[in-house]
C-alpha cells in the first residue's frame, strides 16, 4: 500500500502518518529524516545533499526524488510506504510518479485531510509540551488534569514552539494554498484521491482512514 497524506500544516497528517505505520507494518517517510538519514550513510546522493545543504541552498527535487527512490528500494518498504510531506509542488508530484513509474510502483491512494482554516489556526496556536516529556497539551481542547502539572511525568514546565501562534500559521496556510493545495486537483484527475474530515477527532479520522484504505485494497 503506497500512500500520500495531503493537508495543510496542523492537519494531523503525521499523527495519522504514525497510526498507519503502527497498523499495516509500513514505514512513515518524511523528506526530513530521510535526508538526514542519507546524509549520515554518506551515500551519493546524501553526499550530493550534504554540500548543498553546507552552502546554504535549498535541496533541489532531483535529489529529494533520488533519496525517495533509495530508499522505497529498502526491504521494509517491500509492502508500502506512507509520504508525509511530499510532493509540495506539482512538479515534485510529477517527478515523483516518473520515478514510481520506472521503479514498476504506483501510488494506491491519495488521502486529503480537509480543515476549516479558522479552527486549524486555534489549534496549532493552542499547543504547547511538557519540556520534560514531550506530552503534548492544548489551551483549549486537551488541557492537563491538574492546571500547570503534566499528566504523565508531573513537571511544571511546558514550552510552546515559536512558530505556533496565529501570524505564522496564516503564512504557513498561505504557502500551503499557493503551492501545495493545486495537488487536491492534480490528484484527482488521476483518480488517486479521496477526502477525510480532518477536524474530527484522531480516532474518527483513523477510521474513515482504514474505510478508505480497506476499499482500495
Amino acid at each position: 500500500m503506497n500512500l500520500i497524506l495531503l493537508g495543510p500544516p496542523g492537519a494531523g497528517k503525521g499523527t495519522q502518518a504514525k497510526v498507519l505505520s503502527a497498523k499495516r507494518g509500513i514505514p512513515q517517510l518524511s523528506t526530513g529524516d530521510m535526508l538526514r538519514a542519507a546524509v549520515k550513510a554518506g551515500s551519493d546522493v546524501g553526499k550530493a545533499a550534504k554540500a548543498v545543504m553546507e552552502a546554504g541552498k535549498l535541496v533541489s527535487d532531483d535529489i529529494v526524488i533520488k533519496i525517495i527512490e533509495d530508499r522505497i528500494a529498502a526491504a521494509d518498504c517491500a509492502r508500502g510506504f506512507i509520504l508525509d510531506g511530499f510532493p509540495r509542488t506539482l512538479a515534485q508530484a510529477a517527478a515523483l510518479d516518473k520515478m514510481l513509474t520506472s521503479k514498476g510502483r504506483s501510488l494506491d491512494a491519495v488521502i486529503e485531510m480537509r480543515v476549516n482554516d479558522g479552527e486549524l489556526v486555534g489549534r496549532i496556536s493552542g499547543r504547547y509540551t511538557c519540556s520534560k516529556c514531550g506530552a503534548g497539551y492544548h489551551d483549549t481542547n486537551l488541557k492537563p488534569k491538574t492546571a500547570g502539572v503534566c499528566d504523565s511525568c508531573g513537571s511544571t514546565d511546558f514550552v510552546r514552539r515559536p512558530d505556533d501562534n496565529a501570524a505564522t500559521v496564516t503564512t504557513r496556510l498561505m504557502a500551503y494554498y499557493r503551492e501545495t493545495s493545486p495537488l487536491i486537483g492534480y490528484y484527482f484527475c488521476k483518480g488517486n484521491l479521496k477526502s477525510v474530515d480532518g477536524m474530527a477527532s484522531i480516532e474518527d479520522v483513523g477510521a474513515a482512514i482504514e474505510g478508505i484504505l480497506n476499499k482500495v485494497s
